[in-house]
């Protein structure tokens, strides 16, 4: 068995969930935080067989897409806290971990 993390942005988390949801895929969310632009994200974990793995990645590739965002350049480098100009930077997409599970047990 396998325990997939995946961390998406809180803007894809509801279509990746409807989409884990649609494919049969139970998971657990958890609210977290990214740290270098400090935005709300989604970690979802997911325990599937070996097998599943690559439908799952699937689904949520299929559901969290990359785009792109303009921040402050004060939010990437704090020693530019005077000359705050815009910067563009890539957001969304999935962070993905994927670990074997020794053991498994639901009571």
């Amino acid at each position: 068995m396998k325990l997939v993390y995946a961390i998406v942005n809180n803007d894809d988390s509801y279509a990746v969930n409807k989409g884990l949801q649609k494919a049969g895929i139970r998971a657990t969310k958890l609210s977290s935080t990214g740290g270098f632009l400090m935005a709300g994200n989604t970690t979802f974990m997911v325990c599937c067989e070996d097998e599943q793995v690559d439908m799952v990645i699937d689904v949520l590739k299929e559901h969290s897409k990359k785009r792109k965002q303009l921040v402050p350049s004060s939010a990437i480098n704090e020693n530019d806290a005077g000359k705050s100009v815009p910067v563009e930077v890539s957001i969304g997409g999935a962070t993905i971990f994927v670990t074997d599970i020794e053991r498994f047990e639901q009571v």
